[in-house]
């Protein structure tokens, strides 16, 4: 299987894991989903997109808030460990934040700790079951696994929630090729 070069997965990661610090519970999220599941077209999905993002980026503890950005000031200087220990004490400290472990696995994917990532994807999507972020990212790394057919599903769950993300839509288009012999 041909992988992105690691700059580009890194660049594609960062933009999928973008803005976060996360209230998954937050009511506002009912909405923006169902806005975001019948949007007319990418172009309209980007601000709802943007807007659940920020939703799961928001927390009410300065703590949190602290680790959170930090996190995220290291993880864009591409100083990953440190960025995993901020992570780290922030799920230490909040181990509800869906968030966190999200942006935990994006780090543990990053540096190559596929297993890690797996898990900490598994417990983000616990906590949050419509995160299509942390479903893409568990495709791009069954994908790694060379789990294809599980990474389809992936990607595909995804896609049942952000009909238009880019990536998932990239990959659906060639797992199912590859995987079950049909163009999507």
């Amino acid at each position: 299987m041909r992988l992105a070069p690691p700059a580009a997965a890194v660049a594609a990661l960062l933009a999928v894991a973008a803005p976060a610090a996360a209230d998954q519970n937050d009511p506002r999220l009912d909405a923006l989903f169902a806005r975001l599941k019948t949007a007319p077209s990418f172009e309209a999905t980007r601000p709802i997109e943007h807007r659940i993002w920020e939703i799961w980026g928001e927390s009410d503890d300065e703590q949190s808030d602290f680790l959170m950005k930090q996190g995220q000031v290291l993880m864009q200087g591409q100083a990953f460990r440190e960025a995993i220990t901020d992570y780290s004490l922030l799920i230490a400290h909040a181990p509800d934040f869906a968030e966190a472990w999200n942006k935990r696995a994006t780090l543990n994917y990053i540096i190559g700790d596929l297993n890690a990532s797996l898990l900490d994807i598994e417990k983000t999507l616990e906590l949050e079951p419509r995160h299509f972020g942390a479903l893409s990212g568990m495709g791009l790394v069954l994908m790694r696994l060379d789990r294809e057919a599980d990474a389809l599903k992936s990607f595909e769950a995804a896609l049942a929630i952000h009909p238009y993300l880019p990536a998932a839509k990239a990959h659906v288009e060639m797992l199912r090729d590859k995987v079950l012999g049909e163009p999507l």
